[in-house]
């Protein structure tokens, strides 16, 4: 797998542009269960890049200014939302209690600071990489539930924050699965107790039954 040349999976094609444009940050939150987060980034620093993917499983919409739960609520422009206001397409990665890093997904036009943080995945590539910069023996759910933790396991870290999703370090393919409204949970998101009652929007969403999914309680 170190010998990986290619910028795209021969099972799959990156997500156009276009997909990432549209302002409805809820629907596409869904459209991305299913779809497949890919890095190709050095394992540890000075070694060569090595492809990993997961299927997305949970998703979590931050709807910009109106949102209380989101970094950009009304309108909060510093630094670090700078990123949020470009246009879609490319990563929005932020350290979490200056730990974790965690990765979303810009979407809609320039200006408007709408984003997806991806919760959850489920390996497919590149697993024995995953499995060395977790730390981990053998695989199981918590090798890539939860943001901090499929971040890890990626290699992603807040040094690819504005990185376009159309590049050949981290992108995101369709691979043909389909995910009906039926197969998805939709419930509050996770530690946002401060929005007030933004935080009991409906946002975070799941593929029902999936075994990767974060264990953390609401």
């Amino acid at each position: 797998m170190s010998g990986f040349k290619s910028s795209s999976s021969p099972k799959g094609r990156k997500l156009p542009l276009e997909f990432y444009l549209s302002n409805d940050v809820v629907s596409l939150s869904k459209k991305l269960l299913g779809k497949f987060l890919v890095s190709f980034l050095p394992l540890k620093k000075g070694y060569p890049r090595v492809l990993t993917a997961g299927m997305i499983v949970e998703t979590e919409a931050y709807a910009g200014v109106e949102d209380k739960a989101s970094h950009a609520y009304n309108n909060r422009f510093t630094q670090r939302t700078s990123t949020m206001y470009k246009q879609g397409g490319i990563a929005y990665i932020y350290l979490c209690y200056g730990i974790h890093s965690l990765f979303n997904v810009v979407t809609g036009q320039k200006g408007i600071p709408n984003a997806i943080l991806i919760r959850a995945i489920e390996p497919y590539e590149g697993i024995e990489f995953m499995l060395k910069r977790r730390g981990k023996k053998e695989i199981n759910h918590t090798l890539t539930s939860g943001p901090g933790a499929l971040t890890s396991a990626l290699g992603i870290t807040v040094k690819y924050n504005g990185t376009s999703l159309n590049g050949d370090s981290i992108w995101i393919e369709d691979r043909g699965i389909k995910v009906q409204n039926n197969q998805i949970i939709a419930s509050p998101r996770i530690g946002v107790g401060y929005a007030e009652e933004d935080a009991f929007l409906p946002y975070r969403f799941q593929i029902r039954g999936n075994a990767w999914i974060s264990k953390t309680k609401n």
